[in-house]
């Protein structure tokens, strides 16, 4: 065990004034001087303490506290509402940018003879109840509480079940940071016996111990991969509304791959300005984006098929399939692309808070969704031929131009939540030994995880540029782009049910049932993993680079 840290011993000789410091996340922290953190943690330390002890008993006189924490209240809520309002531009670009493609990548290919009203009904019922389950319900209200000290993404899992047990294959973990745990997530329950035999055959078995290092690295992979697939889609699919016939341009394809191009290399050109910066020229974007697909979407309801709310049964979910079979299975690797960025709100964790992260998407990102999709399926149901460019057509002739500006804009938006995420991603592994030696810029004074790293930016802008050169064809890089997605949200599912268990403390039972969850992205994962020959080998190719990488430096470094 390494040694504890200097301020465990000393923390009972520093000065304790009072601090009328928020109380937040203990990111926090790193965002103050070495003297004001020692004494800042030594006080929560001691809270801690006297909160297992019994709370002391106030004199109804004094109402010094209450103001206290009237006051801290409202400084917490602004605060949350400002970063809510920038998550917007850093992490909901993606998500909301996917009806620009679902539709067609849902019927492209996997159902030509099942293009009926009541399949285009299933389809938005698989849409909606994918949207639920797992970017609101996984997500935002359960996996979004398992930061480590502010961070998220599948390395931050990992580094969090590292400190609680000995799974780690690095001296990672220090004594006083049990006490910090205590703190954080309360006083520890005894853990029942079925998670404790678990911890204790896994921590005995250096195999087994590797293994999950590897099943990690390949979540990291997968996250850096989908850092190059990302812009690249959205870029191309919100630029070739161009080419509809009748009401865009009608540019030919080389032209809308070279304005393609331009664009992206403008948004990693832009990185250097930092994440807050960027969010306050891309936050409005995508607000009057969500508002814009909100309206087409309510409009396309009354307009074109109201019966649309029936879609959001269940039942239709089964007729779907029992009419489709196969083909059906195989169409959900176009399904699962209504969730792809769903991994960025929590490894854009660092950049926000989770309250935050929480706020944007169950008040507005996800009733804006749901209402687009719902639009999309009334106006399919009764235009069945206009699947191929199903959102451009489904928006009403006097303002097509207007939100294709719109859409360009947010495409452009959409891939800043990954690029964020993967600088977030490489930050962590590097802090595990994992990642080469790369220059990190600290782009904020207030938010320690809003960082920039420019060999890493760059690097994903020439990958970007040969993706989108390469295939040229969003179907393609759609199928890469759902791959790479899916085993990320897998990989966080197996490590999120660990934490349960051994973090968390909770019985093996509510660990289980958690993975629900994992059953429901097999699914999805198994006809995403049949798109490999058409365009998903990228992402295991890319991830596979980069695993090597990390794989070789981390095992490789010590002997060196």
């Amino acid at each position: 065990m390494s040694k504890p840290r200097a301020w465990a011993h000393e923390r009972k000789k520093l000065p304790l004034p009072f601090f009328p410091l928020p109380r937040f996340d203990l990111v926090v922290l790193s965002i103050t001087g070495l003297e004001i953190q020692n004494q800042y943690l030594a006080l929560l330390i001691n809270k801690s303490r006297c909160t297992r002890a019994g709370p002391k008993r106030m004199e109804p006189e004094s109402g010094t506290l209450t103001s206290r924490n009237r006051s801290q209240f409202f400084l917490n809520l602004s605060r949350n509402l400002l970063l809510a309002y920038h998550s917007f531009g850093v992490v909901y670009g993606d998500l909301s940018t996917s009806p620009l493609y679902v539709y067609r990548s849902v019927f492209s290919g996997n159902l030509p003879d099942y293009q009926t009203p009541d399949v285009i009904f299933g389809a938005f019922s698989l849409i909606f109840w994918t949207l639920t389950l797992i970017p609101l319900l996984k997500y935002v209200f359960i996996v979004l509480g398992a930061d480590d000290n502010g961070e998220g993404g599948a390395i931050a899992l990992y580094s969090l079940l590292c400190r609680h047990a000995k799974f780690s294959l690095l001296p990672n973990q220090q004594a006083a940071d049990e006490e910090l745990s205590s703190y954080k997530y309360g006083p520890s329950q005894p853990p029942s016996n079925s998670p404790s035999l678990l911890k204790s055959f896994l921590e005995k078995h250096k195999r087994l111990r590797t293994a999950l290092l590897i099943v990690v690295l390949l979540g990291a992979s997968m996250v850096i991969g989908d850092g190059v697939i990302t812009p690249a889609i959205s870029v191309m699919s919100a630029v070739s509304g161009l080419q509809v016939q009748g009401v865009g341009l009608e540019l030919t394809h080389g032209a809308v791959l070279l304005l393609a191009c331009v664009i992206l290399i403008g948004l990693f050109a832009l990185q250097h300005t930092g994440t807050q910066r960027v969010a306050i020229v891309f936050a409005p974007i995508v607000i009057l984006w969500l508002i814009s697909i909100f309206c087409i979407g309510l409009y396309n309801i009354i307009h074109w098929n109201p019966k649309i709310v029936y879609a959001l049964s269940p039942h239709y979910i089964i007729k779907f399939f029992r009419e489709t079979g196969r083909a059906g299975w195989l169409s959900l690797g176009g399904v699962l692309l209504s969730i792809t960025g769903t991994e960025a709100m929590f490894a854009d964790l660092g950049h926000f808070t989770a309250f935050s992260i929480r706020l944007a998407f169950a008040a507005v990102v996800y009733p804006c969704l749901v209402i687009q999709y719902m639009g999309q399926a009334a106006y399919l149901s009764k235009n069945i031929t206009s699947i191929p460019d199903s959102f451009y057509k489904s928006i009403p002739e006097p303002v097509f131009w207007p939100v294709f500006v719109i859409a360009t804009l947010a495409s452009v938006v959409g891939s800043q939540a990954i690029i964020s995420a993967t600088f977030s991603i490489v930050k962590q592994c590097h802090a595990l030994g994992c990642f080469p030696r790369v220059k990190i810029v600290h782009t904020s004074k207030h938010m320690f995880g809003q960082i920039y790293i420019p060999e890493i930016n760059w690097i994903l802008m020439v990958l970007t540029l040969l993706v989108a050169v390469g295939f040229q064809d969003t179907t393609l890089v759609g199928h890469a782009y759902g791959l790479a997605c899916m085993t990320v949200m897998f990989i966080t599912t197996f490590l999120m049910a660990l934490v349960i268990s051994f973090v968390w403390q909770k019985n093996i039972v509510y660990a289980t049932g958690f993975l629900v969850f994992g059953v429901i992205e097999g699914i999805y994962l198994s006809a995403a993993i049949m798109k490999v020959p058409q365009g998903g080998w990228v992402s295991l190719l890319l991830a596979f680079v980069f695993i090597v990488v990390m794989y070789v430096w981390h095992y490789g470094t010590p002997v060196l």
